[in-house]
């Protein structure tokens, strides 16, 4: 026989239930404005129903329903589409770092502009054909000089600034590892917390999070996937469990993270602070499932901002300073500048200097102009500095007014170089810089598609899991509603019992 209090209880668990409800919305309108929360609800059930199932449970008419109960809170996520915001924003720390790196580059070349190489070039290459009319006029000598310098210079500023930056972006790796460790370590904190929660049959939405929010920012750094572990006990089978987290390469996965167990990463030929002293040859993992794993530049898959940061800074490929935007473009201005000295101190050998005045003592010929082997090096000659009437303008010796030999240099200009592929000077740089210029329009390109593409991820995921204070405040008013009718309820079932208790065996009295 069913309980005369049944329906006390009946109700009283329909408070409880709708009192779940409203504090969980409570708790989403709370966090409308953290990020990475995601939007929590409560999984309401139908208790069982009355009388129970078994060889000795009673008969009666019908089968009476018990209430609800909140079976678990659960938070809104969708994996695919987690999975699709961190490829793409793998794809974007990749392509905003190579964006970057370019338009840092493009800053120190300054092309086209009045203070660049080209602009050197033009002024040295005027001042000799001003020096070819007037070769005995020590003011043009001296203007041709300062010209010289003046390219030395840009090829001297080029280079440092150059090497600086690629400097920067091999501390900027050492950040970046130090940035992955750390990621790593809170995922195998988070993950020790969560194996302590789930088998009490808890949900730790909360921790979900934040961890779901370190593996948004590690994708940023490296391609991973993820697959999770039950932690058994009591977990409920909604729980997610312990993430293993993986690194995507050419060839099988790296795990780095495994219930709290997680690996470092170290960068191979670094100084002690982890940045690369040389060109990039990959990593190394100590500690956790991936230790003494090794990761290198070449199984890497391209990808992340890692990746972009070894492809600007430079990775090893078996030539001296290795292949990556920096080192090429470090590598073409040592060409340039070396096929350019060569050329240059070639044609003016083949000249002479200023004759001196009779009864002084004659110049010592200087056949070279310039010195030094490429862009860090190439400066004037300084014995042609302390005498500019040393710069050999004449193709003959002891013809003062003789300025052919200067033409000829101001000529070279004009001249195809082998050593440059057949090119100018000039019009081999303005090759360079043209592919530096398409590179850079690309990378910006490919930021801007990747933005876009990401934005609408991110859009679909916020549309899943976001808060919607509209949405709350409808549910916070439907579950207080319910939450009064289960009050009337009770009620009306104390109404009922009091007349059960207070009014029956009254009669006739």
């Amino acid at each position: 026989m069913r309980s005369t209090f049944m329906g006390l209880e009946t109700n009283k668990r329909g408070l409880f239930t709708q009192q779940s409800a409203l504090y969980t919305t409570g708790h989403n309108i709370s966090n409308a404005n953290t990020l990475g929360y995601s939007r929590q609800r409560v999984n309401m059930q139908a208790t069982a129903g009355y009388p129970g199932v078994g060889l000795n449970a009673g008969t009666m008419p019908g089968f009476l329903g018990t209430g609800v109960e909140a079976g678990s809170i659960q938070r809104i996520r969708d994996s695919f589409v987690d999975q699709q915001f961190r490829q793409e924003s793998n794809k974007l720390g990749y392509w905003e770092s190579r964006s970057q790196a370019i338009s840092q580059m493009e800053d120190v070349l300054a092309e086209p502009s009045t203070y660049g190489l080209q602009k050197s070039l033009s002024e040295f290459w005027s001042s000799l054909q001003t020096l070819a009319t007037n070769p005995e006029n020590g003011g043009a000598r001296a203007v041709v000089v300062q010209r010289g310098e003046a390219v030395a210079d840009s090829f001297n500023y080029m280079h440092k600034s150059l090497t600086e930056i690629q400097t920067n972006l091999g501390k900027e790796i050492g950040v970046s590892a130090t940035a992955i460790n750390s990621i790593l370590q809170q995922i195998g904190d988070l993950n020790r917390q969560i194996s302590e929660v789930e088998p009490n049959g808890y949900m730790p939405n909360d921790l979900y999070d934040a961890r779901d929010m370190l593996l948004d920012e590690l994708s940023t750094y490296v391609p991973i996937e993820t697959s999770y572990e039950k932690s058994g006990g009591r977990a409920l089978a909604i729980a997610e469990g312990t993430v293993t987290v993986k690194i995507k390469t050419n060839g099988d996965p790296i795990t780095v993270v495994s219930g709290k167990s997680y690996s470092e990463i170290s960068v191979n030929g670094a100084d002690a602070d982890g940045n690369p002293t040389g060109p990039m040859t990959g990593f190394t993992f100590t500690g956790g499932p991936a230790d003494g794993d090794s990761l290198t530049v070449d199984n890497m898959q391209v990808a992340g901002k890692l990746r972009s940061l070894i492809d600007s800074y430079g990775y090893d490929d078996g030539s001296v300073n290795g292949k990556g935007l920096y080192p090429d473009m470090i590598a073409e201005l040592n060409k340039m500048a070396a096929v350019f000295i060569d050329e240059f101190n070639q044609i003016h050998a083949a000249g002479e200097p200023l004759p001196v005045p009779e009864g002084e003592t004659p110049r010592v010929k200087e056949d070279d102009f310039f010195e030094g082997t490429d862009a860090a090096t190439i400066k004037v000659n300084a014995n042609i500095i302390d005498d500019p009437g040393k710069i050999n303008a004449s193709n003959a010796e002891n013809e003062a007014g003789n300025g052919k030999n200067a033409q000829a240099l101001s000529e070279a200009q004009f001249k195809s170089l082998s050593g440059l592929g057949g090119s100018t000077i000039q019009t081999y740089y303005s090759g360079v810089i043209g592919k530096l210029g398409v590179e850079g329009q690309q990378a910006e390109k490919l930021v801007f598609n990747t933005v876009t593409l990401l934005g609408a991820v991110s859009n679909r995921r916020d549309s899943i899991s976001s808060v919607s204070l509209d949405e709350e405040m409808t549910d916070m008013i439907r579950f207080q509603q319910a939450y009064n009718a289960s009050a009337r309820m009770i009620t009306v079932v104390d109404e009922t019992l009091d007349k059960i208790i207070n009014g029956m065996g009254t009669v006739g009295r």
